[in-house]
């Protein structure tokens, strides 16, 4: 079953933010900001998955595919009025992401609606990179050429194995074959092209992981994200597992295949941007994630989606028949929110920028006014240098610069693979 929603502060009826939030809104103007699209629904749910999604037997009444993106387009415009009322500059969307479930369900023609709406309701800047998340299995030469003029620029496929045991073990359905013909179908109407992939599923291989990022770096991606599995309480692969149905999955191993990744992917020219994500260049990097990395704002749209407006996080409700009724009676549909306390912005802070190749500006965390209120410890040269000898911080990015008179924190392939313990010893 999906994760249930975090705790948090009811959300007023008209979605209107904290007078501190409204009031931060204008110096945030020529910020990145994106917009996620959730389209919750799958045709069959992989044991793995703990997302917000649904297949038809799961809907039941006062939601349908059907009726979806006219009750999300609503909430767009819902989100337009709360901007408006806020008070917030205009501020077009330099990132658009439908990701799921698998959005790709929908009909193309239906996508291109939604993101044209967008697009109408907010503009979109010059460059905005607009991606959606598909199944190969539903992408064909003409619903790649429908989404790419409507305005999508990369689409992002599920692969996730090229094993057929270990997609079986997921739950995946789709024909691995469709995947080289998916991306075909990308690379010809003019979209870059995206793999996921997914380690350390019960009963792989290191050979069978080898084999998919083989298979992967032979279709030219221009970016792979590679993440290692997680097993989510009250999935179905979880309960495998306290049966003894499958094994546990083994840390030492999923260490292997990471080293593994780093090597195959390295040896195509993709390099890593982000500890699971890898690309041919910066100009084909996932400016959406980056934008969450980067603590920017973005509005997510659909049930269970998350949003941020400075400093402020919301969730809405998680059922598409819920979200339907919250909307058509006029009301927001998030559930709760909250805002940051100064100690968890600078730990957050801290945590993703550590987990980015770019690294940690020590000297700019060390003046983070966050930092300053929470009464938190400042990172020490000492404690950069220990970390360092320990192998975990390359040598040359901690020595001071001018663009950074305290060197940076950026993690070596070992760092990597420790990245949480480095976190915990710069934690203030």
């Amino acid at each position: 079953m999906p994760s249930t929603l975090p705790l948090g502060d009811p959300v007023p009826a008209d979605g209107g933010f904290p007078a501190t939030v409204a009031q931060a809104l204008p110096a945030r103007a020529e910020a990145p900001f994106g917009l996620y699209v959730h389209i919750p629904f799958c045709s069959v749910r992989c044991g793995y998955c703990d997302f917000n999604t649904y297949t038809a037997e799961d809907l039941g009444p006062g939601a349908s595919q059907v009726s979806y993106p006219d009750t999300l387009i609503s909430e767009l415009v819902f989100a337009r009025e709360v901007l408006e009322k806020m008070g917030a500059p205009e501020r077009p969307f330099s990132t658009v992401f439908f990701g799921g479930g698998t959005p790709t369900l929908l009909p193309p023609e239906e996508l291109a609606r939604i993101l044209t709406r967008a697009r109408e309701l907010f503009g979109f800047r010059p460059d905005a990179e607009i991606t959606t998340e598909a199944n190969p299995d539903t992408i064909t030469d003409a619903t790649a050429q429908v989404l790419a003029e409507a305005g999508f620029t990369r689409l992002s496929l599920g692969m996730q194995s090229a094993v057929p045991h270990v997609l079986g073990t997921l739950d995946r359905t789709h024909d691995p074959a469709n995947v080289e013909r998916a991306v075909h179908a990308a690379r010809a109407a003019g979209l870059q092209v995206s793999l996921d992939l997914i380690s350390g599923t019960p009963g792989e291989s290191l050979e069978d992981w080898r084999t998919s990022l083989e298979h992967a770096v032979a279709l030219a991606p221009d970016h792979i994200s590679a993440y290692s599995l997680i097993i989510e309480e009250g999935t179905a692969m979880a309960s495998k597992i306290k049966r003894g149905v499958l094994p546990d999955i083994d840390p030492d191993d999923q260490a292997d295949k990471y080293l593994l990744t780093d090597e195959v992917l390295g040896a195509a020219g993709l390099t890593w941007y982000e500890v699971s994500n890898f690309s041919t260049s910066v100009a084909t990097r996932s400016e959406h994630n980056l934008n969450y990395w980067l603590d920017s704002d973005w509005w997510g749209a659909g049930p269970g989606a998350h949003s941020h407006m400075a400093g402020l996080r919301w969730w809405n409700v998680k059922h598409p028949a819920a979200y339907a009724q919250r909307l058509s009676s006029g009301a927001t549909p998030g559930h709760g929110r909250e805002l940051l306390a100064d100690a968890d912005k600078t730990l957050e802070h801290l945590m993703l920028r550590l987990r980015l190749a770019d690294g940690l500006d020590v000297a700019g965390f060390n003046a983070l006014p966050e930092l300053r209120r929470s009464q938190g410890e400042k990172i020490s040269r000492k404690s950069v240098q220990a970390l360092v000898h320990d192998g975990l911080i390359e040598e040359g990015a901690a020595q001071p610069s001018n663009a950074h008179p305290q060197g940076r924190a950026v993690l070596t392939l070992r760092g990597r693979l420790l990245a949480d313990a480095v976190t915990r010893r710069l934690a203030p």
